[in-house]
């Protein structure tokens, strides 16, 4: 298959989920490819994003499962946290990935440069002071976290920074209202800190249904976490005994141990020789691509977080899978973007596939809503107020389910199986047909029979 008119048929820059997948399966296809990395890999997902991410979840559920199970007879008092012993057991966690994806990359016949990649031109990239040639070229970097600037901003950290912090924040202050903000606060505030979160509009996690927003935010800050809406910050200043003032808007004032700027990412392009190619921007600096991942330049493929769609790791393989299978292996294939399921690991956890309320109600017109909330049969005896929500929204013409949502414990494992029902075309009849397992809290699921007034 090679052409050797290039040292390669593909040069990845990137070797993140999206990039590993789409060089590792060119490869198996019997395409030449190297993967230039100048960071870690795995990108973000394996070192900075979900997968420290989720154990520090993990680690800050042990507060509420020792106070819990006192009410199961364990008497038991809860024992101190050391957060050097869950930074440092991560840091092993993370390494051993890495290795393993080194050695996916290896075991597939893919060559690994290690250095910054810079655009000479269409077909050439250089990597310290190397050029490398390849027929296709594909950019796959990813996005970074952004920290507008405003007086003492340089006193905030990213979500790159917080999983390693030397010291554990007693006071930790998170800014922002996405995913990240909302994952970071839950987490802080499990392991002990006391933990405020602002965000500057009127209510969080914009894009999700209007109802899982307002029952997480009533559950977030009954777990204990400060949420304060409409608020921003103005200033911030480094106190003399190394402490954080943050000023906000209206001239109140918080100070705390550590600041976490979790508003937003942005492509992280910069430096990569974009004056020497012809690729086109869309309006956000995402990188334009058709359903093939092509850019405008012909010989330039992007894709994954940096192409402007859902930030989600599953969605960057889905794309690797599907430029491989088009480009070396005879098979055209397009993402289907629609019915993909996501999750919020916050306290308690969010689950959602399909389409939100209002957003059933524009494309349907009518629909009806299933919802049912309930406090969880594990904290009976726990003791814990927590509630669940669970939420079906049914397009009433075609009785298909088109939206499913779920605050609660595991909302993020139920919500994959819910995603297959849905994928495959699932009616509301057929939900009701089927036979729940009892006790659990996902029967509710199968068992919502009256629709909302």
């Amino acid at each position: 298959m090679s052409n050797t008119q290039y040292d390669y048929d593909l040069l990845v820059i990137g070797a993140g989920s999206g990039g590993v997948r789409a060089s590792r399966m060119s490869a198996s296809f019997g395409a030449k490819v190297a993967v230039v990395e100048d960071r870690y890999m795995g990108g973000t997902c394996v070192n900075v994003g979900c997968v420290p991410k989720k154990l520090y979840m993990y680690a800050s559920q042990f507060y509420n499962a020792f106070k819990d199970s006192q009410g199961f007879g364990w008497k038991t008092e809860v024992p101190d946290f050391d957060w050097p012993t869950l930074r440092d057991n991560k840091v092993k966690e993370i390494s051993r990935l890495n290795s393993v994806y080194d050695n996916m990359l290896g075991g597939a016949g893919v060559e690994v440069i290690r250095g910054r990649g810079r655009f000479v031109d269409a077909h050439t990239v250089d990597v310290n002071g190397q050029h490398y040639t390849a027929e296709r070229i594909m950019i796959a970097t990813g996005t970074w976290p952004y920290v507008p600037e405003f007086p003492g901003s340089e006193h905030a950290i990213t979500s790159n920074e917080i999983f390693d912090l030397a010291h554990f924040p007693k006071r930790l202050l998170v800014v922002g209202g996405g995913y990240i903000a909302v994952e970071f606060a839950g987490i802080f505030n499990g392991l002990g800190a006391k933990t405020t979160q602002l965000y500057r509009g009127p209510l969080f996690l914009r894009g999700f249904d209007q109802d899982i927003r307002k029952f997480a935010a009533q559950e977030i800050a009954a777990s204990g976490v400060d949420l304060r809406f409409n608020c921003n910050i103005r200033s911030i200043e480094k106190l003399a005994d190394g402490s954080l003032c943050a000023t906000l808007e209206d001239g109140s004032q918080i100070e705390a141990d550590t600041i976490l700027y979790a508003t937003g990412r942005r492509p992280h392009i910069q430096d990569l020789g974009f004056d020497r190619i012809n690729v086109e921007l869309n309006s956000d600096g995402t990188i334009k691509v058709d359903e093939n991942f092509q850019t405008s330049e012909n010989s330039i493929y992007a894709l994954g977080d940096i192409t402007g769609g859902m930030e989600l790791t599953p969605v960057a393989l889905a794309e690797g899978t599907a430029f491989a299978n088009t480009q070396y292996n005879n098979q055209p294939t397009q993402v289907d973007y629609d019915t993909i399921p996501t999750a919020v690991f916050c306290q308690p956890n969010i689950g959602t596939c399909g389409l939100s309320e209002q957003q059933a109600q524009e494309k349907y017109g009518d629909i009806a809503v299933f919802e049912s909330s309930f406090r969880a049969m594990k904290h009976t005896i726990g003791g814990r107020q927590e509630r669940t929500y669970m939420k079906l929204i049914v397009d009433s013409n075609s009785d298909r389910v088109v939206g499913i949502h779920m605050v609660g414990d595991d909302a993020g494992e139920i919500m994959q199986g819910m995603a297959i029902a849905m994928k495959a075309g699932a009616t509301k009849a057929i939900f009701d047909s089927t036979i729940g397992i009892h006790p659990s809290a996902a029967e509710e699921f199968v068992t919502m029979r009256t629709p909302r007034d």
